[in-house]
Formats: structure tokens, C-alpha cells, sequence
């Protein structure tokens, strides 16, 4: 069972969720990829670019929601999810292309400390020891509420990059 939060909520048991992550996990997907990737199929990389981004900040809520909690290793795990789906969403803005590999989202997570600077490299860190967090159940709720600082500005960060419209869009064209 899998559950969605924000305007309402929806669960999804039984075949259907099961069905949902066994496509997602064929793909190399997490569940919440696999479903912005459907629903966003069709649309140019800049606007999928945005859906991730907007589902990054969804995960930042349901991280947040799952400390309150006091469930640990889930608000890492969407913490990871969160900076997982940013880095995508940087490919996706910048060259329009679709990550499919950790090796491809670290390549991706230095052009982007090349673009914003040095700290970027600190939140993927704390992503990273929150993904590890999930599988080793070693941290403690004072750590993934550190990560949780950094990971939230690193979203928030590429959130505003993927905002912007590019010079020739936001100015009128010289004739």
C-alpha cells in the first residue's frame, strides 16, 4: 500500500499498488518517478522538469509529515527521494535528459555544485546518508532533520533555476 499526500489523499492496495511498483522498480524507477513519468508523459523536458521538481517538494512534505510521526527511516527515504528527483529535474531542464543511473545522478549532482556552488555537494551528502539511513536504520531523528534543512534548499534552489524563463522568452525580441 502506498499512499499520496496533498489536496487529498489516495491509497492504492492490493494488484494495483503491487502492479505500480512492479512496473516502476522494471523501469529502475521508484514509485513516485514511475508516476510522474506517466502522468507527464508527452510534455517537453522543461515542464517535466517542473513536475519533478514539484514532486521533489511533495516528497518534502510527506518527509516532514513522516517525522512528525516519528518515523524515521521513511522521512530519510523521502528525503533521498526528494534530492533524487531534483538532480533528475536539473537534467531534465538543462539538456532534457532522463537519468538512469546513481552514476548519472552524481555526474549531474557535480554540474549542478558547478552551477550553485560548493554547499550543493553538502545536501546531496545528507541525501545520500538518508538513503542509507533507510536500508541501515542507523540514523537518528536529529539527523534526518539536518539533512532534511539541506535537502529542502537544494530543492528549493533548482525549483527557482527551473522557474526562471529563459532570456528569449521573458523579453521581447529585437527586430
Amino acid at each position: 500500500m502506498f499512499g499520496a499526500s496533498g489536496l487529498g489523499e489516495v491509497i492504492l492496495r492490493g494488484r494495483l499498488a503491487r502492479r505500480i511498483r512492479e512496473e516502476a522498480e522494471k523501469l529502475g524507477y521508484s514509485v513516485d518517478e514511475y508516476l510522474v513519468e506517466v502522468l507527464s508523459q508527452g510534455l517537453n523536458p522543461k515542464d517535466k522538469a517542473r513536475e519533478y521538481v514539484e514532486a521533489a517538494e511533495d516528497l518534502l512534505e510527506e518527509a516532514k509529515e513522516e517525522l512528525g510521526k516519528g518515523n524515521i527511516r521513511q522521512a530519510a527515504e523521502k528525503l533521498w527521494g526528494a534530492a533524487a528527483l531534483t538532480v533528475k529535474a536539473y537534467a531534465y531542464w538543462k539538456e532534457g535528459k532522463r537519468l538512469t543511473s546513481h552514476g548519472e545522478l552524481w555526474e549531474w549532482k557535480r554540474r549542478l555544485e558547478d552551477e550553485l556552488g560548493e554547499w550543493v555537494y553538502d545536501s546531496w551528502m545528507s541525501a545520500i546518508g538518508m538513503h542509507v539511513c533507510f536500508y541501515e536504520k542507523w540514523c537518528a531523528g536529529k539527523d534526518v532533520v539536518t539533512a532534511k534543512k539541506r535537502i529542502e534548499k537544494l530543492v528549493k534552489e533548482v525549483a527557482s533555476l527551473i522557474s526562471k524563463k529563459p532570456k528569449d522568452e521573458s523579453s521581447p525580441s529585437k527586430q
